[in-house]
């Protein structure tokens, strides 16, 4: 949520319920350190009237021990009464951080792929790393501080006022002053804070996308440009940021000079006071110990009211993660769990079907695919093809149920999509993107990531048949070792994920040109290996080579977002001229690789 200029963002009750939403599961604990807060608040404040007694004692008759002891016995409990608090209120922040992580990562794992792609994933990252940081104080320490502090401010003044009321009426002037500051300039610092909050989330996703693609922005010598872009972010934010501290600055000067100059009126008056015999000696002293003191609540109270703000901001923000749509519901999970068990498909009913499917990526956008009919036998490969946008990854996005038809529907095993959840659909098929991402953690980590349950004669199977198993023996650590971005090659990384895919022994194998980073032979290894799934199961490939369209047992034409004809090698070379273009363009890069 970005601030219009000149709009500050006051602390009103709606914002303070979205903070409340965090604490309010650890509302007891919260209750717990506020009553140990002002019990050490009670100490404190019983201090300077022990010190007075002292005082009475010493120019009098009476006897010194009892106070002393008074003094020594709220001094090891006050301080153990502020370990425990500061223990507590600090393990619940980490757990309020952690609840609100935890929340976060799921739901962004569950949530829908354009839902998650519509948005930068740097700044995803920043709402789980930076943004949560601030609920720590805010959630938790900020409210117990700020009543605390109140508390502790009203019984400082309180105390004064059976001390001298005359003194007490200078300090109570300096800290309405205060008091009319403080409330002037919090505000702004809220906003500078909350804007430099936000572009420090666009950095952190410019930059994420710029790491993401170093070597091209190597290839094209724009370091320097990229770098000036992403370091804009961070200068606006570091000049909020300092638009902050200098409010905040002023703000602490004031608070201090205020404080001071109740102190300074304070020994003049109190010293005229003592001369005209109106006020003893160990009076003014017990009430420049609370003046002194004073201090202490107005800057817990400006501390807390900034961290306050900060918090609801970052709360505002987390909560807007909310509203990614996401996968499966309650509702329709229990609607799934209603749906009686159907009995098992006819041996000729299509593993998949499209059923004029029509399908956008937004509400307002272009169909990506239009009135697309498409049958999927139980066995055999089926190749994709055709230019650029025509629809052919879409498809694949309805297949796996990344994106929702507008229109039409799709069925697998004769049963709809709708009566079926995302995990029975995607239980059934494996998929190798095209740009083979690899997951953080090891070789085994990443081939075990579908099917945990695999044994390593299974592991060892799957890299045999991609060619991988020696590679992998050669390795130090073997399938424990770590991969990272450029740990491997592209051409060892899309057998990883094949061997991945082939794991899952799935129903339907879709492979988004899968050899494309191949050498020959390797390649013809591979083909072999879905040629062998193919006659046990359904292979469907999105095909960018020329063996990949020659290998397919029935190939499928798109034009604009629809099938424009269907059938094998031969038949299309014979009847379809778009076909004919293809795969001319197929055999010159052949050609070309095979040079």
């Amino acid at each position: 949520m970005t601030v219009p200029e000149g709009r500050s963002r006051k602390v009103s009750v709606p914002r303070l319920r979205i903070l409340w939403s965090f604490a309010r599961p650890h509302r007891r604990a919260l209750a717990l350190a506020l009553v140990l807060a002002l019990v050490g608040s009670g100490m404190g404040l019983a201090t300077p009237m022990v010190t007075k007694g002292v005082l009475d004692a010493l120019g009098g008759s009476g006897s010194m021990r009892w106070p002393i002891a008074a003094l020594l016995l709220l001094l090891v409990v006050g301080s153990a009464v502020m370990y425990w608090q500061w223990t507590l209120l600090g393990a619940l922040g980490e757990r309020v951080v952690l609840s609100a992580r935890e929340s976060m990562v799921r739901r962004f794992l569950r949530a829908t792929v354009p839902a998650v792609t519509r948005r930068p994933p740097g700044e995803l990252v920043t709402r789980v790393t930076s943004d949560t940081v601030l609920l720590h104080q805010a959630a938790t320490g900020a409210p117990v501080g700020l009543i605390n502090a109140v508390v502790m401010l009203l019984g400082t003044l309180v105390l004064m006022a059976v001390l001298d009321l005359v003194l007490l009426g200078a300090v109570v002037a300096a800290v309405v002053v205060v008091g009319v500051l403080f409330g002037v300039l919090m505000p702004g610092i809220a906003t500078a804070q909350q804007r430099a909050q936000d572009h420090l989330g666009r950095l952190g996703g410019n930059l994420e996308g710029a790491l993401r693609a170093i070597r091209t922005v190597k290839a094209g010598r724009a370091e320097d440009r990229t770098a000036e872009r992403i370091v804009a972010d961070a200068r606006t934010s570091a000049e909020h940021g300092i638009r902050a501290v200098r409010r905040e600055a002023l703000a602490w000067t004031i608070s201090a000079a205020g404080i001071q100059l109740a102190i300074t009126l304070v020994l003049g008056v109190g010293a005229w006071r003592v001369s005209e015999g109106a006020l003893e000696v160990s009076s003014l002293i017990a009430f420049l110990l609370y003046s002194f003191g004073l201090m202490d609540p107005i800057s817990e109270l400006s501390q807390n009211v900034t961290a306050l703000q900060s918090g609801i901001a970052a709360a505002e923000r987390i909560r807007e993660t909310d509203d990614l749509q996401t996968e499966q519901t309650e509702q329709a999970e229990r609607f799934v769990r209603d749906v009686p068990e159907r009995e098992a498909p006819l041996p000729d009913t299509p593993v998949l079907e499209l059923r004029d499917v029509t399908a956008a990526y937004g509400p307002d956008a272009e169909p990506a695919v239009r009135g697309v009919g498409l049958v999927i036998p139980r066995r055999g490969h089926t190749a994709i093809v055709g230019p650029s946008g025509t629809g052919k990854t879409t498809l694949f996005s309805l297949v796996l149920r990344f994106l929702e038809p507008t229109g039409g529907e799709l069925l697998l095993d004769g049963r709809p999509y709708r009566d079926l959840t995302h995990d029975e659909i995607r239980s059934r098929l494996a998929y190798v993107e095209q740009d083979t991402p690899i997951v953080p953690g090891t070789i085994r980590d990443n081939l075990l990531l579908a099917r945990p349950d695999a044994t390593e004669a299974e592991l060892l199977r799957v890299l045999r048949e991609v060619r991988l198993a020696e590679k992998i023996d050669a390795l130090d650590e073997g399938l424990d070792t770590p991969l990272s971005g450029t740990a491997v090659s592209g051409g060892e990384r899309q057998r990883i994920a094949l061997a991945r895919a082939l794991l899952r022994t799935p129903d339907v194998l879709l492979l988004d040109e899968a050899t494309a980073q191949l050498d020959g032979l390797t390649e013809a290894a591979v083909q072999e290996c879905v040629r062998g799934r193919a006659a046990s199961g359904a292979v469907v490939t999105i095909a960018h080579r020329l063996s990949t369209v020659i290998d397919a047992d029935t190939i499928v034409v798109m034009e604009a977002g629809r099938v424009r004809a269907r059938g094998s090698h031969d038949e299309l070379l014979a009847t379809d001229a778009l076909y004919r273009e293809l795969v001319e363009a197929l055999r010159i890069a052949a050609d070309a690789r095979a040079v």
